[in-house]
């Protein structure tokens, strides 16, 4: 065992393979996505999830101002989706998409569309972690993940 730094910890945690979400928000009608990875079921009553993005991001403002927050799991199709929403301020022009009852964005052709509300924000690191309660969710059981592992999209 080798004690840890800033770029060990970078190559071991690229040996874990993930999923690939899009998180989206709605503020006053404007649309935000920002692609992450950090994401994990949390419990199952109630149902809830969490995620985390880094105290840097550009809209982390705008997430921790938001009340319902959108989870795109994405589909193995839709890598191009995941590269461009890791993009500063991306633009929802030309993105297939569907509102929740909470008015938050959703992408079509993912493997799973959660609408969720946020219930608490924790500050750890150099991260905000986000718990939400899911309150409807979409599954669709014909498609396969979008899966991440050592800094490249698996086929």
């Amino acid at each position: 065992m080798k004690k840890t730094n800033s770029n060990l910890f970078k190559s071991a945690m690229r040996k874990f393979a993930t999923g690939v979400t899009i998180i989206s928000i709605n503020r006053s009608e404007k649309y935000i996505g920002k692609t992450v990875n950090s994401f994990a079921s949390l419990s199952l009553k109630p149902p809830l999830i969490l995620f985390s993005l880094d105290r840097k991001s550009s809209s982390l403002k705008e997430y921790k101002l938001s009340r319902f927050i959108g989870v795109n799991i994405l589909s193995h199709k839709q890598k191009k989706l995941s590269d461009y929403f890791s993009q500063k301020n991306a633009s929802w022009d030309n993105i297939e998409t569907f509102l929740s009852s909470n008015n938050i964005p959703l992408i079509k052709n993912c493997v799973t569309n959660l609408d969720c509300q946020k219930i608490k924000n924790i500050v750890a690191g150099d991260h905000i972690i986000f718990i939400c309660k899911i309150n409807k969710l979409r599954v669709d059981e014909n498609k396969k993940p979008l899966i991440y592992f050592n800094s490249k999209y698996k086929k």
